[in-house]
């Protein structure tokens, strides 16, 4: 299976976007970052969105690997398609929450329930806790149950996939639409959120063939159209997830620059740098407090961020995300082997 490098490209800017351009404010004072430039505005405050980006590209690479090569037929495919997810998400997962509530107990909104809620990544649909210990994975819970959906509609056949397809952008498009609200993200929509972006990125891998014809000057202007549209209009979601980002994965896949050796470096590390960095941000508040706001004090503390971050993500993923994954693959294996025999 062809691996699509530019999407890894992708995918590490979008890590970076949430990670140094949104949740990096944290560290500063309020109205330390105020700005005019309207780009640097709109990160400062809708970089949140970049998650969403997540959610299509993953949809685009689920469907080039496993619809690609017909890989979910049965209950073995589906058997070993969860342990590969587990082996993916969840070490890291559990190393992180492990290290936040050592870090951060104390905090009120860290209760036991929402404990329990992150360690069987079942966050997003608990409101309450969607958003404490490490706040970000709130969409790898709702990236688990889009897996579910998708790999059980694979497994019933083309015909029944469509139907989930179709079933969850249409129930996804309802409920963000019930609760559109332009000034951000709300608990309740994160699983729209995941439902939509995921089977949008099924479509677009389904209709590549015809989408490749696609003038590059026309998906440029739809990238440009879906940042114009005002948030009020229907929401800050929708114009993002229907026009900007399907654009941005189309015209990605043509740009080499992309699978440049340092954004490649990033992907690999995107999953890390996406849970890594909060906690982090945080140990540096409990550390030193908000930032001032003066420039040096801005570049520096956002160097020193993103050094450490990028650091830690780099030992994550040699260290705990690779060694685990083998290790439950190989014991994945090893069990099925013996079942054969048996």
């Amino acid at each position: 299976m062809v691996r699509l490098g530019r999407l890894d490209g992708l995918r590490g800017i979008a890590a970076c976007g949430v990670a140094f351009t949104y949740h990096s404010t944290g560290l500063f004072a309020d109205g330390a970052l105020a700005s005019t430039n309207p780009v640097v505005h709109w990160l400062h405050w809708s970089g949140w969105l970049f998650v969403d980006m997540f959610f299509v590209l993953s949809g685009y690479i689920f469907a080039h690997v496993y619809l690609g090569r017909n890989a979910l037929k049965n209950g073995t495919d589906l058997a070993d398609f969860g342990i590969a997810r587990v082996a993916r998400l969840y070490p890291l997962h559990l190393l992180m929450l492990l290290l936040t509530v050592a870090l951060f107990w104390s905090k009120p909104e860290n209760t036991v329930l929402a404990f329990g809620a992150h360690l069987v990544m079942l966050q997003a649909l608990v409101p309450p806790v969607a958003q404490t210990f490490n706040g970000p994975t709130w969409s790898l819970s709702v990236e688990a149950m889009c897996y579910v959906l998708f790999a059980m509609g694979a497994a019933a056949g083309p015909r029944a996939l469509r139907l989930v397809t179709g079933l969850a952008i249409f129930l996804a498009l309802f409920m963000i639409v019930s609760n559109a609200a332009p000034e951000g993200p709300y608990v309740r929509d994160n699983f729209p959120r995941g439902l939509l972006g995921f089977f949008l990125g099924q479509v677009l891998w389904h209709q590549r063939a015809r989408l490749a014809g696609v003038p590059g000057w026309v998906l440029a202007g739809l990238i440009v159209a879906g940042l114009a549209i005002p948030p009020a209009a229907f929401g800050a979601i929708l114009p993002l997830v229907l026009l900007t980002f399907p654009a941005v994965l189309l015209l990605g896949l043509r740009l080499r620059w992309l699978e440049s050796r340092p954004l490649i470096w990033l992907g690999d590390r995107s999953y890390a740098i996406y849970l890594v960095h909060l906690p982090l941000r945080d140990l540096f508040l409990e550390l030193s407090g908000p930032l001032g706001g003066s420039a040096a004090e801005i570049v520096l503390g956002h160097a020193l961020f993103i050094a450490v971050t990028l650091l830690l993500s780099d030992l994550a993923l040699r260290f705990v995300e690779m060694p685990a994954r083998r290790a439950i693959r190989a014991g994945w294996d090893r069990r099925s082997q013996r079942a054969a025999l048996a």
